[in-house]
């Protein structure tokens, strides 16, 4: 019987060195799918207590307009580079249709597929 193979060790040096390396593509595959939530802001509707964001315009890549509702009021605010600043608050506040207010998932992919230069 000596001649059988001993199985590996659970505690042997290639064994920890793949346990390793799985934990480090694991944990590099959350930070990849956290970047791409916040990048493309796929991560849905923010906000539901007395302070929500309720809509965005984006200007440009670093700029954007935030309606924003406090309370039973609603103020814009532009976001920059810079800062934000308060752009006015409004008098009437505007209605939003919440089922139309955020597009779900595969509708936001097949927009950005869409987009020129986007991998065909």
């Amino acid at each position: 019987m000596s001649g059988m193979a001993q199985p590996a060790s659970p505690l042997s040096v290639s064994s920890l060195a793949q346990l390793t390396l799985s934990l480090i593509a694991i944990v590099g595959l959350i930070f990849a799918i956290s970047w791409a939530l916040k990048r493309f802001r796929l991560a849905g509707p923010r906000g539901r207590g007395a302070i929500a964001v309720l809509d965005e315009l984006t200007l440009s890549p670093r700029e954007r307009i935030l309606l924003i509702r406090v309370g039973e009021a609603q103020v814009l605010v532009g976001i920059a580079p810079g800062g934000m600043v308060g752009l006015t608050p409004l008098a009437t506040p505007i209605v939003i249709d919440e089922s139309s207010a955020r597009p779900v998932f595969a509708e936001r992919l097949r927009d950005f597929m869409k987009r020129p230069g986007a991998p065909q």
